[in-house]
Parts: structure tokens; sequence; C-alpha cells
């Protein structure tokens, strides 16, 4: 990414987070499913391949001694796993396929969102090297209910997509393009957080800022990585904790168990001591109020 970038922009990168941010709320910010008394997850990330064949200055895929690409994958085996532990908690939230790598660099990546399409809604967020006509086409046909591009080039980029999407007939809504070209100056048109002490570049806000801020993550989401090993959030891009792993656990025991409910006993009241979550200047209440309630009454 050119150190300058593109600071004057078709759009305004403050409308583009916000819509961004918009798109979750009707998941996340409604009233909690109940499984044996306890409220479970709205919104499950997946990280099918850990390979990105990009390398941006604001992600931690730049420096290969934090993450780096390993080209490892998930397995169908692992999906059919999670499609059975959701149905038996009557799962109705909705996955999001991005996670720590391209997911469009997994060749079964349209196989996995129609498996997980009949079990909740399925976004797919890609930078869009992948896509062409055929690729977006495939996409709009399979289960996937929408499609997020970033755009990391510049606004000629919005040209380029914009007529693809005329040509192939595909319903605006279906496809989100999100200004990212832009540089540090401006946090690069992300709302750029630091992933647990990762990244150091941009604007960040200070850690000591969000010391005894709740974070409702684990209150709302998973995330589950190419192996099955299930990690607080998707800021945690080290993966220091592992949840536990839903090829030898359930997916709601998972979710109930010890090392999950620590982290939320402490993240829902305020406390950030543990870590990660010490280094995190994320605001980890953007999404989640409902959820958190739920798990404050039960």
């Amino acid at each position: 990414m050119n150190k300058l970038g593109h600071n004057n922009p078709p759009l305004d990168p403050k409308e583009t987070i916000l819509k961004n941010i918009n798109r979750k709320k009707p998941i996340l910010d409604r009233d909690p499913q109940f499984y044996k008394g306890i409220p479970i997850p709205s919104w499950i990330e997946l990280s099918l391949i850990d390979v990105c064949n990009r390398s941006c200055s604001f992600c931690p895929k730049s420096d290969d001694s934090i993450a780096p690409n390993t080209y490892q994958k998930m397995q169908m085996v692992l999906i059919d796993k999670l499609v059975k532990d959701l149905n038996e908690i009557d799962f109705q939230g909705a996955f999001c396929i991005c996670g720590y790598g391209e997911p469009m660099l997994h060749k079964d990546y349209l196989k996995i969102a129609n498996k997980l399409g009949s079990v909740g809604g399925v976004e797919i967020i890609t930078n869009g090297d992948l896509v062409n006509k055929k690729t977006l086409l495939q996409i709009y046909n399979s289960k996937t209910t929408r499609l997020l591009i970033s755009l990391y080039d510049g606004p000629e980029q919005l040209k380029k997509f914009k007529e693809m999407i005329k040509e192939c007939k595909i319903p605006e809504d279906f496809v989100m393009l999100r200004d990212r070209w832009y540089s540090d100056e401006i946090d690069y048109g992300v709302k750029l957080t630091n992933r647990v002490g990762t990244i150091n570049v941009g604007n960040q806000p200070d850690v000591l800022n969000f010391k005894k801020q709740k974070c409702y993550y684990t209150a709302y989401q998973m995330l589950i990585d190419w192996n099955g090993d299930v990690f607080l959030c998707p800021q945690d891009w080290q993966r220091r904790q592992s949840m536990g792993n839903i090829m030898q656990m359930s997916l709601f025991d998972i979710w109930s168990g010890p090392i999950i409910s620590k982290y939320r006993r402490h993240l829902l009241k305020g406390d950030r001591q543990l870590s990660p979550c010490n280094k995190c200047n994320a605001d980890g209440m953007v999404y989640g109020e409902q959820h958190y309630l739920a798990w404050k009454n039960s």
C-alpha cells in the first residue's frame, strides 16, 4: 500500500465506516436466543484459510513474525460438525466468512457458504482480487446473503466494480464496496485498532482509555479458525487463548465452558486485566448490548 494513499476520495470514509457498522445491527442488537437458559451467540466468524495475497500495513498479516501465511485451510468435515452443533441449539444468527485470511483463496468457499446458508445468513468479506463477472455471479447464485469488497488500491476500483455489478444485473444492496485505500493520516478508512497490541500504525487510541471499559464480544459472537479452534474475538490475531475446539467439543459446551466464561465475567463488568485483553484498544461496545443485558440477568 502506498504510504501517501488517496486522500481526496469520491466517498466519505466516515460514512462507509458507519454503513459497515450498521449492516450488522439488526442481528447483533436484537434480543438474543437462549438454549438451556443461556444466551447463545448471534454472530459466528469463520477463518477458512490462513493466507492472504495482500500485505496491508494496518493488518497483522503484513508481519510474518506475528501472522505468517501458513496455507492451512478448513475442511468440510469441520463445517458439517459446526452445522450439526448449531442445528441442535436452533441457531438463528448469521455467519461472516473472513477471519485471518482471504476466503476466496479457499477452493471450497462457495460450498462452505452454501452449507452455512442452510442455517443462517452468510456474508463474505474479500479484498476483491478474485472477484470477476464469473465469480460474482457464482457468489450471488449461492446462499451468500451479502458480499463485502474492500477496495485497497484506489477510487478507480469503485468504477470497475460498479460496472461489473451492473453488467451482471446484481442488486446493488447485495454488494457493499468499502473504501480502504486511504493513508495513515485518516486511518486507512477503517475503524482502526491495534489488533491486541500487534499493530501500532495510524492514530491509535490509547489502551489505557479502555482499561475499565466493558467489552461485549464474548456475549454475542465467536470466531472459529481453520482447524476448529475457537478464539475470543477477531481482534486477537496472535490467537493467544483458545476457548476450545469444535472437533473435540460441542459448540455450546465451548460457549458455556469455563475458559470463555472466565473472560466473559471479566469483560462484561469492565475488567480487561486478562491477557490478551489487557493490550486491546478496541471499542467492544459497538454491538451486543442486548446480549450483554441477557448475560447480566441470566
